[in-house]
């Protein structure tokens, strides 16, 4: 589930709360969960949304999930969660650039509470975000160019970020592999980042390539819009979406950079739904892409289950490499069942675990940014490892 995070967009990475609640007894199965608000500030006619981890609260969608109105200036939402599941949450009042705080001037973090019986959680919301910005913790390393608002049909506009490698300018005949990225505003650049933390792309891969581990390669980001759910899905948007990478993005950053524009050098990676479109881009389109990365994937959530479909569907006839990871704790740890799914339905279909199929599980890891820079040197080792 931008520019400096463009207010309206949603993510998919998480962060840790200051705002830390634990319910008591052990329970035995889902447990009722209220999440009351007082909302200072808030004119007649205002309501308050909340968000967070769970598809109950929206996916991170800032507009997703209307708390009810109890009158004046009290709102409500019940949820109902599997026991021991850790939900975080922000509220809003419709989009990040309004977002709620609970002291006035400080961007909260995430709040956090591990449900193990039926729990009511109770905040004040003193005021509501009107410009501040996250720290960034940070920087961009390397050259950045940035294209804006690029259009595509079928789907809303958004930036798309081109990462230039170490050496680029000094070999005018040298040409490079591409590695598209989802959710751009968060791969790079702290200061565009949901949390102000960023996967350090920049870092890790100048830093590999300074060493000679792998050669250098161009990192294209696409950011999200308001509609990440659907294009990062699997149907009409999301088809839409995928065109707009092959038809506008693609053949844009080949006529622009010294690109190695074949298949073989060519490769997509993501994280949650990201990791999960990623696949959908691998699978649907072979002759395009040959290599996918995806980080903590939601293969299998909510009525989507990208698992049976491919299970259902013919394996591409081209040589493919699948890089999937997750973690263990929180929101990973609920996806692990659609990533077993899928391995299992990739293995049926004759991939090769450590041939073309390698797996990464992080117990301590959780479903954000500083995770998944944590991690994202695995798969450049592996698409651009130099052979020696």
């Amino acid at each position: 589930m931008e520019s400096r995070y463009k207010p309206s967009y949603y993510v998919s990475g998480l962060v840790f709360s200051i705002c830390f609640f634990v319910s008591i007894a052990f329970p035995q199965s889902n447990k009722k969960v209220i999440i009351e608000v007082s909302a200072d500030s808030i004119a007649h006619g205002e309501t308050v949304f909340v968000t967070g981890n769970q598809q109950s609260l929206g996916g991170w969608n800032p507009v997703a999930v209307k708390m009810e109105s109890l009158g004046g200036n009290k709102f409500v939402k019940t949820i109902s969660v599997e026991a021991g599941t850790r939900i975080e949450y922000k509220f809003t009042k419709g989009s990040w650039e309004t977002e709620a705080q609970f002291e006035p001037g400080i961007i909260p973090e995430n709040c956090v509470a591990i449900i193990k019986s039926d729990t009511t959680l109770t905040h004040v919301i003193k005021a509501w975000n009107s410009g501040q910005k996250r720290a960034a913790h940070g920087q961009v390393t390397g050259k950045l160019d940035y294209y804006r608002a690029m259009k595509g049909e079928g789907i809303l506009p958004r930036d798309v970020i081109v990462w230039i490698p170490p050496g680029y300018g000094e070999d005018t005949t040298r040409r490079y592999p591409v590695l598209y990225m989802h959710d751009g505003q968060n791969i790079i650049d702290p200061a565009t980042s949901s949390f102000g933390y960023d996967w350090q792309v920049d870092e890790r891969a100048d830093s590999l390539i300074r060493a000679g581990i792998i050669e250098p390669m161009i990192v294209v980001g696409m950011y999200c819009t308001d509609n990440r759910g659907p294009e990062y899905s699997y149907g009409m948007e999301a088809k839409a979406y995928v065109d707009f990478i092959i038809n506008v993005v693609k053949p844009k950053v080949d006529s622009l950079y010294r690109t190695k524009p074949d298949r073989a050098n060519t490769a997509v990676a993501g994280s949650s739904m990201g990791g999960l479109i990623s696949l959908v881009i691998l699978w649907s389109h072979p002759e395009i892409f040959s290599k996918a990365g995806c980080f903590s994937p939601a293969f299998k959530i909510g009525n989507l289950d990208f698992a049976e479909v491919v299970e259902k569907s013919t394996a591409p006839k081209e040589d493919c490499l699948i890089y999937i990871d997750n973690g263990g704790v929180g929101l990973d740890a609920q996806l692990q069942p659609g990533v077993d799914e899928m391995l299992r339905v990739l293995k049926e279909k004759g991939f090769v675990v450590n041939k073309n199929l390698f797996l990464v599980k992080d117990e301590n890891a959780e479903h954000n940014e500083r995770a998944w820079a944590n991690r994202i040197s695995n798969p450049l080792k592996l698409f651009y490892s130099i052979k020696k």
